[in-house]
């Protein structure tokens, strides 16, 4: 079952964003948590192998393809906001890619549709050797 993503019933792209990096970053510490690992400097280090703008562009890229076309929209959106403002050691083309993940996984989450969520998470891998 999926959820409308009417544009007009969804806040800015940016604050979907802000609330997609928050479901993406909690989504990764769980996944970390659940493989095993209790020292907090390895729960860290491995976490933020996941939750940099490089590797929510990288893992964009793997969803793309599967992405409705209400969800390229609001990831276009994002990606192209007027206000997106990106640091300085992070090329543009990439922080607009995670940009716009972060805002389809924050659409997803502002609607409800945790089913869609789910499963577009359930694409990244996250291994770590023990």
């Amino acid at each position: 079952m999926s959820v409308s993503l009417d544009p007009s019933a969804l806040p800015s792209s940016l604050a979907l964003a802000f609330l997609g990096d928050a479901v993406f970053s909690q989504n990764v510490r769980m996944r970390i948590v659940r493989l095993g690992l209790s020292h907090s400097g390895d729960l860290h280090t491995l976490s933020q192998r996941f939750v940099t703008a490089a590797a929510q562009a990288d893992f964009y890229g793997l969803i793309e393809a599967e992405l409705t076309e209400d969800e390229l929209g609001i990831a276009n959106r994002a990606a192209n906001s007027s206000h997106l403002k990106h640091p300085k050691h992070t090329p543009i083309s990439v922080y607009r890619k995670a940009t716009g993940l972060e805002a389809v996984l924050g659409a997803l989450a502002y609607v409800g549709d945790n089913e869609r969520l789910d499963y577009l998470l359930s694409k990244l891998q996250i291994e770590v050797e023990k």
